[in-house]
């Protein structure tokens, strides 16, 4: 069982446009089928999730677009009382496409039991981590603790929907060891089975570390 999943979310708007409606609109069904991974990991006993949320790449979407995301994740903020999560939100705070709201959640927060340490990128690109990283150079410490994305720990699987064969700027030293799995089926027709079948995958792959 791989202890942290990195998951890149893809194809909202595709799913949106293929159902008749607006690229912005296909985000709100991104929602449910974060909440069923979430809870699917704290039943299969992985330790960590890294959701790649919004990046400053995205930034250059159209401004309804942008609008629709960030309504998208306040909205998630607001509806995790009820779930078991260690929760974080990492990303540039300083940039006006940070939504305010999420502010309090920079901080990692404890919501019922705890059980899942979960990361939600925000407003984040590689630049902006390993810029954090060049400032905090002189002090001590292993190398992700000086990064932007320091409470994120080292990934050993990454899951992709939408069948895209790239990272796409996800957190680069972090994911260096990284296995990924690519899945072709649309984010918000997430189920479960996507998940099983990436683990049974997984457990054929040789994770050595370069050793």
């Amino acid at each position: 069982m791989p202890r942290h999943i990195g998951v890149i979310p893809d194809g909202n708007r595709r799913w949106a446009v293929g159902r008749g409606m607006e690229k912005h609109e296909g985000y709100r069904f991104g929602l449910e089928p974060a909440f069923k991974l979430c809870d699917l990991c704290i039943r299969l006993g992985v330790e960590e999730i890294t959701f790649y949320g919004f990046t400053q790449d995205n930034t250059k979407r159209p401004e309804v677009q942008r609008k629709a995301f960030q309504g998208v994740v306040v909205e998630a903020a607001g509806q995790l009382e009820d779930k078991d999560l260690a929760l974080v939100v990492i990303g540039n705070t300083e940039s006006s496409m940070f939504p305010p709201e999420l502010l309090p959640l920079t901080k990692r927060t404890v919501f019922g039991r705890g059980l899942l340490k979960t990361n939600i990128l925000i407003n984040y690109s590689w630049q902006w981590d390993l810029e954090r990283f060049r400032s905090n150079e002189m002090k001590e410490g292993a190398i992700i603790g000086r990064l932007g994305s320091s409470e994120v720990s080292r990934i050993d699987l990454i899951l992709r929907w939408g069948g895209r064969r790239r990272l796409s700027g996800f957190p680069p030293v972090q994911s260096v060891y990284s296995d990924m799995y690519v899945i072709d089926d649309l984010w918000p027709d997430y189920r479960d089975g996507h998940v099983l079948e990436a683990l049974e995958w997984f457990q054929d792959q040789d994770a050595t570390l370069g050793g």
